[in-house]
C-alpha cells in the first residue's frame, strides 16, 4: 500500500432547486450543463490518477458518477455514507417555513439536533467518518462525489480539525484534492500557508466560452449556508 495517495473531493454540480428550499434526501435534477462540470472533473481525475470513483447514492451524484467513471477509467462504487443530511420532514419546505424554535435549536447543538423524521448531526459524522476510515485504509487513489453535508466532515478530516457542520461549504460543481497518508492522517495538497483547506477549483473546461445556460455552472454561487446540499 502507498505511504500517501490523492483524493479528490468533489461536490455534485448545480441543481435545479428554488432559492431558499431545504433538500438533502430528497432527489432533485441537476441544471442543464452539468455535462460540462464533469468533462472538467474528468481532466481532474485523470490527472490525479484516480483509479476508484466513490458516489453518494443521490441521482444528483449518481447521475455524474456514471458518465464520469466511463470517461475517466475509475471504478465506480456506489456508497450509501456518502448520502446527504436527512432532513425528514423538513425534506422540500422553505426554510422561511420552518418553525423557527427548530432551527435556533439546531444552530445551538448541529450534533445532537435531530429533524423531525431526520437524522443528526453526530449521524452524519459519524457514517462518513467510517466511510473515510476505509478509504485510508484501502490506500487507493480516489475520488469521492458528494454533498455539502459529507464534504464538509470529509474537508474537516483533511485539515485536522473538527467537523464545523453550519459552516459554509464548497460549492456546488467545486472539487479540493488532498494528498492522503494512509498510516498518520491526511495533508492537504497544495494549501496556502495559514489556510485550513485545499483551494476549491472550479470544474468547468477552460476552453469553452459560456453560454446564458451555462453560467451558473461556470460561476456557481456561493454557498449561503442555509442549505446543507
Amino acid at each position: 500500500m502507498a505511504q500517501s495517495f490523492p483524493v479528490l473531493l468533489v461536490r455534485h454540480a448545480p441543481v435545479m432547486v428554488p432559492e431558499g428550499v431545504c433538500y438533502g434526501r430528497q432527489d432533485v435534477a441537476l441544471r442543464p450543463g452539468w455535462e460540462r462540470v464533469t468533462s472538467g472533473l474528468a481532466v481532474l481525475a485523470q490527472g490525479a490518477v484516480c483509479q476508484v470513483l466513490y458516489s453518494s447514492p443521490a441521482a444528483r451524484c449518481e447521475q455524474m458518477a456514471r458518465k464520469l467513471a466511463a470517461s475517466a477509467g475509475m471504478e465506480l462504487r456506489i456508497d450509501a455514507r456518502l448520502a446527504e443530511m436527512d432532513f425528514g420532514e423538513w425534506e422540500g419546505q422553505p426554510w422561511d417555513d420552518i418553525d423557527r424554535g427548530q432551527l435556533d435549536a439546531w444552530a445551538a447543538d448541529p450534533e445532537g439536533f435531530v429533524p423531525p423524521g431526520g437524522e443528526s448531526g453526530r449521524t452524519l459524522c459519524r457514517r462518513v467518518l467510517s466511510f473515510w476510515q476505509d478509504v485510508q485504509q484501502a490506500g487507493i487513489s480516489a475520488c469521492v462525489l458528494s454533498h455539502g453535508g459529507p464534504l464538509r466532515v470529509l474537508s474537516a478530516l483533511a485539515a485536522g480539525a473538527p467537523p464545523a457542520l453550519l459552516a459554509p461549504s464548497m460549492p456546488q460543481g467545486f472539487a479540493r484534492l488532498f494528498m492522503v497518508n494512509a498510516q498518520s492522517g491526511i495533508q492537504p495538497d497544495a494549501v496556502a500557508e495559514g489556510s485550513p483547506l485545499a483551494p476549491a477549483l472550479p470544474l468547468w473546461p477552460r476552453n469553452v466560452s459560456p453560454t446564458a445556460a451555462d453560467i451558473s455552472v461556470t460561476f456557481p454561487k456561493a454557498d449561503t449556508g442555509q442549505t446543507l446540499s
